[in-house]
């Protein structure tokens, strides 16, 4: 289990709320800085599997791929069922893996960050982290196919949040009213 004190008393019968969408939508910075003003646990799983592998998800697709990859993140869903009041920022391709949605839709509310794919383009020209889906030459056309793939199941989230229309200060706070009305 993440060192982030996910687990709650045996009473608490709070949702918890995941968040989802294409990579550089701003999940874990959104999910992280909800959860601080709600004082909720946070967990990113991309972070998670990391720590527990010592290697980052660039490391562990290159070494073993995609698919052990899902494999890390579906082990990680099963650990969090139990889980309640906790703030969740899924990897963007989470949601395709409809077992793993299932075991966290009882007890969690999923949040898509929408954003289209020229504008995550722009927010992820000048970022740290590596995406290896889009560790391609053209990373645009990379993700408008995720986009594609994904949309309808992203589109099925129990509230959809347009992060292009509303900065960040705002998000963070939709997704804080969201959560403290479960």
């Amino acid at each position: 289990m993440a060192s982030t004190g996910s687990k709650r008393p045996p009473g608490d019968s709070r949702p918890n709320v995941i968040l989802t969408g294409l990579p550089g939508s701003g999940k874990t910075t959104i999910g992280r800085a909800a959860a601080k003003l709600l004082d909720w646990p946070h967990i990113d799983f991309d972070t998670e599997i990391e720590r527990r592998e010592h290697a980052s998800v660039q490391q562990i697709f290159e070494r073993s791929g995609e698919a052990a990859f899902r494999t890390l993140e579906q082990d990680l869903t099963r650990e969090l069922v139990g889980c309640r009041g906790t703030m969740m920022s899924a990897g963007g391709g989470w949601i395709r893996n409809t077992e793993a949605v299932a075991l966290l839709r009882p007890a969690g509310r999923i949040i898509y960050l929408r954003a289209a794919p020229a504008r995550l383009v722009e927010r992820l020209a000048g970022a740290k982290v590596r995406r290896p889906l889009l560790e391609v030459p053209d990373p645009l056309a990379a993700l408008e196919r995720l986009y594609a793939e994904r949309r309808e199941l992203y589109e099925q989230a129990d509230c959809v949040l347009d992060t292009e229309v509303v900065d960040r200060k705002e998000l963070i706070e939709q997704v804080r009213l969201y959560a403290a009305s479960l």
